[in-house]
């Protein structure tokens, strides 16, 4: 690792690879040092490659594992971009940065709500209701941590269930543990092409009457919102979790780097 002695410059960069990417370029062009977490290798490679960005990979334990890795390095800043649905590591972020009491940036996508015909909000995984369900065929696109209860819920009432599930190992692991057959799961990263897409061909394959998936904000639900417009597929979408308003919440990537330059 280099630079740790400016610890002025040093900035820990948790996140995907939709958001993290541009945060992370952004933050080099003004030299700062970059550590940036990530699930997967996969994940890492959609970073570009620069002698001040460090990419680490894997899942992220607890707050004892948080808090040697920010003293380890001289980490002076501390950014969460993590997907919406990720509560449990932000959660452990914020407690973690309040204790050593460090400020925490939280980005999060700008949400903008624009429904379409075929097209729901829930305020729970199993609350789809209101439409015919025995022997209807659903889609889940909700992640593997719940697949299992979820499945096995809407099983219970007659639906034919089916996932697409991320490609890492601990995805894959739930997926082929759940209550699900093999034969109803894809293991497919979200796409980035809107249009003739494998998520598209998917739906057709198996028929698919419902489609379940979160309000990520992000290519996924892009893509399940485009299927629907052009099918008579209806969509489910999981409500995005709200989180507590402060001054270091950003849903603009320069609004984001200026706090962080005025700390300087």
């Amino acid at each position: 690792m280099q630079n740790q002695q400016k610890c002025h410059e040093n900035v820990w960069l948790i996140s995907g690879t939709s958001d993290g990417p541009i945060i992370a370029n952004k933050l080099l062009s003004l030299k700062y040092v970059v550590f940036v977490s990530v699930i997967s290798h996969k994940a890492g490679n959609a970073y570009t490659q620069n002698d001040k960005l460090h990419i680490i990979t894997g899942k992220i334990v607890d707050d004892k594992q948080i808090h040697k890795f920010i003293f380890k390095y001289k980490i002076k800043h501390v950014i969460d971009a993590t997907h919406p649905f990720a509560l449990v590591i932000s959660e452990t972020l914020k407690k973690v940065c309040r204790e050593i009491h460090k400020p925490i940036f939280r980005y999060e996508r700008n949400l903008e709500r624009k429904l379409c015909l075929n097209s729901n909000l829930i305020d729970n995984m199993k609350g789809i209701k209101n439409v015919e369900l025995y022997n209807k065929n659903l889609l889940l696109a909700i992640g593997s941590r719940e697949l299992d209860d979820v499945a096995r819920h809407y099983i219970d009432k007659g639906v034919n269930v089916f996932a697409r599930i991320i490609a890492t190992q601990s995805s894959i692991l739930l997926g082929v543990s759940s209550c699900l057959r093999n034969s109803n799961i894809a293991i497919l990263n979200p796409s980035k092409v809107i249009e003739n897409n494998l998520e598209s061909y998917l739906c057709k394959y198996w028929d698919i009457d419902y489609i379940l998936c979160r309000e990520s904000g992000g290519y996924s639900q892009m893509i399940w919102e485009n299927i629907i417009l052009k099918t008579n597929i209806k969509l489910f979408i999981l409500k995005r979790p709200e989180f507590k308003k402060n001054k270091f919440l950003f849903s603009k990537y320069d609004d984001l780097i200026e706090s962080i330059t005025k700390m300087e």
